[in-house]
């Protein structure tokens, strides 16, 4: 009795040090697509008021870790039984990542001053504050989703060959680390300010190393936020064109003296500015109905 004891505390031991193998392997491959998600999410969390920015990203967060609550079951569903279905979904996404970048690249080419003279020109209610807070909680959660199946496929497929129970535990490690890792980074991206205001108070000589660095802090936040979402969005198109590169035949054959680098981002902004391009066009016939 004691002996069989023994035996599965040995079993769980090596099972254990097995997931933690492949969790590092996993965690290696998904390491791009989660700086591209830390990139999207900061920028997507960012713009809020100070009083509203760690309400809204709890709330962004919650989204993601039910997002991953939904996709793990799936995923593991649909690779045993109907992978070609994972490949559809993942293009869909590509999709909508490469949309979503290309419509950002077009409304500052095309829409940059109008934007910025409609928000100086009017003052917003609370009730429209809200309103906008909850369009860019719900647009967050769409994209993170999006993300989160990238990040679960790829560490899905470094295991695919072990026991059910170990893809089990190995992914939602990493699941669990993508939303846990990535928005507390968010979190102290966006409150970089508030740190330094406190340090500044703090502070009791002029030149104090307190003061300088809460200086730096409150300084260089705005210029975070703006390369944030110039990095965010390319993140998409990177993200979008590394899917189509990947998982469409064609694709990953098409310029193959091409950097991949170079190759994903401009399949990413081509096919997501076609993408824009039908959307539009879609759109307006709508309206004239």
């Amino acid at each position: 009795m004691a002996s069989g004891f023994f035996v599965l505390l040995d079993d769980i031991a090596a099972i254990m040090d097995d997931v933690a193998v492949m969790s590092k392997i996993a965690a290696k491959k998904t390491a791009g697509i989660l700086g591209d998600d830390l990139a999207v999410n900061a920028e997507k969390a960012s713009g809020f008021m100070s009083s509203r920015e760690l309400p809204v990203l709890w709330a962004i967060g919650k989204g993601s870790l039910i997002n991953k609550i939904i996709i793990l079951p799936i995923a593991f569903l649909l690779s045993a039984f109907f992978p070609l279905a994972v490949i559809i979904v993942l293009v869909l996404g590509g999709l909508y990542l490469a949309y979503e970048g290309a419509e950002k690249i077009y409304e500052f080419l095309f829409h940059r001053e109008h934007a910025a003279t409609e928000t100086i020109l009017k003052k917003f209610s609370e009730e429209e504050i809200l309103a906008h807070e909850k369009d860019k909680i719900k647009s967050a959660i769409v994209t993170d989703f999006i993300l989160s199946v990238e990040i679960v496929i790829i560490a899905l497929s470094t295991v695919t060959e072990k026991p059910l129970l170990s893809q089990i535990i190995v992914v939602s490690i990493i699941a669990i680390l993508a939303t846990v890792g990535v928005y507390g980074i968010v979190a102290m991206i966006v409150r970089m300010d508030e740190l330094g205001y406190k340090l500044i108070k703090h502070s009791t000589k002029d030149r104090s190393l307190l003061k300088i660095i809460g200086n730096i802090l409150v300084q260089a936040l705005p210029k975070v936020i703006k390369s944030l979402a110039i990095i965010g969005t390319i993140a998409l198109l990177l993200v979008a064109g590394g899917i189509f590169v990947h998982k469409i035949d064609f694709l990953h054959h098409l310029f193959p003296q091409w950097p991949s680098v170079v190759k994903e981002f401009s399949f990413g902004l081509v096919i997501g500015f076609i993408v824009l391009a039908i959307v539009n066009l879609f759109k307006k016939i709508m309206c004239k109905k």
